[in-house]
């Protein structure tokens, strides 16, 4: 089992901001950029770099490179500007956040292009294989949002455990009955935390959970770490799967999407989960299959899941997790901790993930060696130990 581990379209036409620019010389490359609609929210923050209207602040110094820039949110269907404009790219650059899904038919269908980038981290957005069969290199700023996904799933942690949003929510209609909350509300002290993966946010997660004195801190992974880096953050290894869930109070998913992880967490295996447990799922949506993430609520098998990722994104308007419940607190939104997949773009963040992407384009663009941590596939082969060794 463990190595399986290894590795609305009107709405969203009018929030599309397109620009082109040609130099007075002829472009070199043409990059098409894909990023969220910010509105009037990214012209009143202009730190918001990952928005379409602030362009990762990259317009200026990408034209004076003498190269083009396509900035767009419209980014579904075979009518999109997405897929108009890839067709002549040289270079696409997506986000997780609002992911353009740069599928075997896209890439196919664009002979120029050379590189796609993610501003940001997790790259299963695009057709790897198919970028391989081409020699096209995938790039992503690892590292750029750890921090900001290792805190946000921390809180999720805590909001799930101590029932946290049917509290807001009660008291925010203006009501006041204590034990309605307290009947499902815990301490994380003495609970037992696993992350399933142990890179750099699994690892986080755990160094930041280490001073509430939980019970056991797991992991369960391939990889195993130092014996110095267990002791340091006083957590175990757990070296089989079903092992791992049936001893966790709380599970963390920090796992990239692969053939391996698609699906992992079905019926199955969370029927093999503590009665009552909770998942926080900050990696992707698709890790988990929805429809039973949603009956084991209900059911009572879980007692919450929170995270920010779904599958697809943005979540369609019926998509199981907008309004899934426990138990508990079913009319006040009882064990859903869901948000829009905000936790790796914190304003921090995309500061972070716009300077690895501008790093980069200059490396393309100068035909400098790539920082291997930042390459997932590069000349025909996997790079990244984290999407596995093919």
């Amino acid at each position: 089992m463990f190595s399986a581990i290894r590795p609305a379209a009107s709405t969203l036409s009018r929030a599309t901001r397109t620009r082109t620019f040609m130099s007075s010389a002829a472009a070199q490359d043409k990059v098409v950029a894909v990023l969220y609609p910010g509105g009037k929210y990214a012209k009143r923050q202009p730190k918001m770099l990952g928005s379409v209207e602030n362009e990762l602040g990259l317009r200026e110094w990408i034209e004076s490179q003498g190269h083009e820039l396509v900035v767009t949110a419209d980014k579904d269907g075979p009518n999109s500007t997405f897929q108009r404009e890839a067709k002549d790219a040289s270079i696409i650059i997506t986000t997780p956040f609002h992911p353009a899904y740069v599928t075997k038919e896209i890439i196919d269908n664009a002979p120029n292009l050379k590189a796609c980038v993610t501003a940001g981290v997790g790259s299963d957005h695009v057709d790897l294989e198919a970028a391989n069969a081409r020699k096209i290199g995938v790039y992503e700023v690892t590292g750029s949002n750890v921090t900001s996904v290792a805190e946000h799933a921390v809180m999720t942690i805590l909001v799930l455990v101590r029932n946290f949003v049917p509290a807001h929510n009660q008291y925010a209609k203006g009501e006041w009955n204590v034990a309605e909350i307290t009947q499902n509300s815990y301490d994380v002290e003495g609970k037992v935390v696993g992350t399933l993966g142990i890179g750099r946010i699994g690892r986080l997660i755990l160094q930041r959970l280490k001073p509430f004195d939980c019970k056991q801190l797991l992991y369960y992974d391939y990889n195993q770490l130092d014996t110095a880096t267990e002791k340091q953050i006083g957590c175990e290894r757990v070296e089989d799967l079903e092992d791992f869930v049936s001893r966790c109070d709380v599970i963390t998913i920090n796992a990239p999407l692969h053939a391996g992880t698609q699906g992992l967490f079905n019926k199955k295996l969370i029927d093999k989960m503590k009665p009552g447990a909770w998942i926080v799922n900050t990696a992707r949506g698709a890790i988990c299959v929805k429809e039973d993430i949603a009956k084991a609520l209900e059911d009572g098998q879980l007692n919450g899941y929170g995270g920010d990722v779904s599958y697809p994104q943005p979540a369609a308007p019926d998509h199981p997790w907008h309004k899934m419940h426990n138990t508990w607190n079913p009319e006040l939104g009882g064990g859903n901790a869901m948000t829009p997949h905000i936790s790796g773009t914190s304003l921090d963040a995309q500061a972070r993930y716009v300077a690895g992407t501008k790093d980069i384009l200059e490396r393309i663009w100068g035909k400098k060696t790539q920082v291997e941590a930042n390459i997932i596939v590069e000349n025909g082969k996997y790079v990244s130990r984290s999407y596995g060794q093919h």
